[in-house]
């Protein structure tokens, strides 16, 4: 087996300083290298600086997926920080649809040598590296997730994630990411028009968190500005607020406005994998 680690940071593989935490080159791969069976050929490929996940975007997931490409009969580990790993996780799942890789994203709530989460979860992606299925997977507190609908449910306990299901994706237009200015908007009660109507024009399209089974206010204000920056050709997809269940068009008269207008719908894409398909079709 030939295992490529992608080692792009986060608290996994961070040591204590005199400031605090802080990122420590060599102590993922030394850990990985020492946990491989014999005859594992392994090659290592190092974020340089090492990144806080918060720093992650869509330079880096191309940066990934060039070297994942470049390795294409390996298996993949790539270590991550936890706050942006369900972006990741929805990148990786869209973008390689098709391809049939192997890939295995870790990370932890402490880093190696605390006696917390780090070693376990080490160890079960290394475990999963050994399967054959193609898939794109979270290793995370004894749990194997699918990485294309991931949630961060808690932000300190060791067993911090779900995986909410997906449809399956096609294969996108785009297979690395193309610059384009996008953002996830919540619409919540009483927010101005002329506020949304701001950030639209700043961006090419929006993905716009909505309440419940696919409702919104009955703002005709909010709706025109929504018309308009559809007119113009600003992309906007739909998800609920709610973490699972989705979307159902029609279900609620308080939803006629918006549906009507043309917005796209996402079903029960999670706002990270509705990001992620705006950004590759």
């Amino acid at each position: 087996m030939k295992l490529l680690l992608i080692h792009t940071g986060g608290t996994i593989g961070m040591a204590e300083t005199p400031q605090g935490l802080a990122p420590r080159t060599g102590l993922v791969e030394d850990a990985i290298a020492a946990r491989l069976p014999e005859g594992t050929e392994f090659v290592a490929e190092v974020f340089d600086p090492l990144l806080d996940s918060a720093d992650v975007g869509p330079t880096h997931w191309n940066r990934m997926l060039e070297t994942i490409r470049s390795h294409p009969e390996a298996v993949v580990i790539i270590t991550h920080g936890t706050d942006t790993v369900a972006f990741t996780g929805a990148a990786l799942s869209q973008a390689l649809a098709g391809e049939n890789r192997r890939i295995i994203l870790c990370g932890s709530m402490q880093p190696l040598g605390q006696e917390g989460d780090a070693e376990g979860n080490l160890d079960l992606a290394i475990s999963a590296a050994a399967g054959t299925e193609p898939a794109v997977i979270l290793a995370f507190a004894g749990k194997l997730l699918a990485a294309d609908g991931l949630v961060k449910h808690h932000s300190h306990e060791a067993d911090a994630f779900r995986s909410q299901p997906q449809a399956r994706p096609g294969t996108p237009k785009h297979r690395t990411f193309k610059d384009c200015k996008l953002a996830i908007l919540t619409l919540s009660p009483g927010i101005p028009a002329d506020a949304v109507k701001a950030m639209l024009e700043r961006l090419d399209g929006a993905v716009l968190r909505i309440f419940g089974a696919g409702t919104a206010m009955n703002d005709p204000d909010l709706l025109q500005v929504l018309g308009e920056a559809l007119k113009k050709g600003k992309r906007l997809r739909a998800v609920s607020q709610s973490e699972a269940g989705g979307l159902s068009p029609g279900a609620y008269a308080a939803g006629a406005g918006l549906w009507s207008a043309g917005i796209e719908n996402g079903g029960t894409e999670t706002p990270e994998a509705a990001l992620i398909h705006l950004w590759l079709n």
